[in-house]
């Protein structure tokens, strides 16, 4: 297993991740961890209580991770968000676009090559839910991009 890679500044939370139906059948858990096919939605009720939210990336051509991050973000969860699994160096940015604030990748990250890709993601063309604003957005308000 590769680095733990966090975007957060508080203490990394150590209790093991519990599947999504064994929290749900106890709920006692401050840590869950969602398999692709999980309804991250079930969580909703739960967030406020939730410190970590592990979403298992079991392919790195597995995009439905990315959603998952979206809506638990959307819907307001601020604890951490770790994507985990087979992630590639390129993802890492967008994982981050979608709301993740940790990468546990079962490879090494090659730390150089990272800062050297979030330096070229200056300008972003969408709208996610890390609250930086598109380029066309930024246009239309008079600021310059």
């Amino acid at each position: 297993m590769g680095d733990l890679i966090r975007f957060r500044d508080d203490e990394t939370h150590e209790e093991p991740a519990v599947t999504l139906d064994a929290f749900l059948g106890q709920g006692n858990a401050t840590a869950v961890r969602l398999e692709p096919t999980d309804d991250p939605r079930a969580l909703i009720p739960y967030l406020g209580r939730l410190q970590l939210i592990e979403v298992a990336f079991p392919k790195f051509r597995d995009g439905r991770g990315f959603s998952t991050g979206s809506i638990l973000r959307e819907a307001g969860y601020a604890g951490e968000l770790r994507a985990a699994g087979d992630i590639l160096v390129d993802q890492i940015n967008p994982l981050r676009r979608c709301g993740f604030d940790a990468i546990l990748s079962d490879a090494d990250v090659d730390r150089e090559v990272l800062d050297k890709l979030t330096a070229l993601a200056g300008n972003v063309y969408q709208k996610t839910v890390d609250g930086r604003a598109p380029v066309w957005a930024r246009r239309n308000a008079g600021l310059h991009a």
